[in-house]
């Protein structure tokens, strides 16, 4: 079984949501530079200090893509 790993950077402070929404951006550039079979990513706000922007990659894909973008944390994407 391929598991999914939902990759996160979290983004603190009044401009939290506004960088997690322009770091999607730059996450969906970096899928289409590499090529990558990727199509889940996303920003959330988690509270108004607190928002957070994530990319979803098979659990094969994951250290290479880890290595290359540091995300700050990443967890199992159900």
């Amino acid at each position: 079984m391929n598991r999914n790993i939902k990759l996160i950077w979290d983004f603190r402070g009044p401009a939290a949501a506004k960088t997690a929404e322009h770091h999607e951006i730059h996450l969906k550039e970096y899928i289409q530079i590499e090529k990558l079979p990727l199509e889940i990513t996303g920003y959330e706000i988690i509270h108004e200090m607190h928002a957070i922007a994530y990319m979803v990659v098979p659990e094969s894909q994951m250290i290479a893509v880890r290595d290359a973008l540091k995300p700050h944390r990443g967890e199992v994407y159900e």
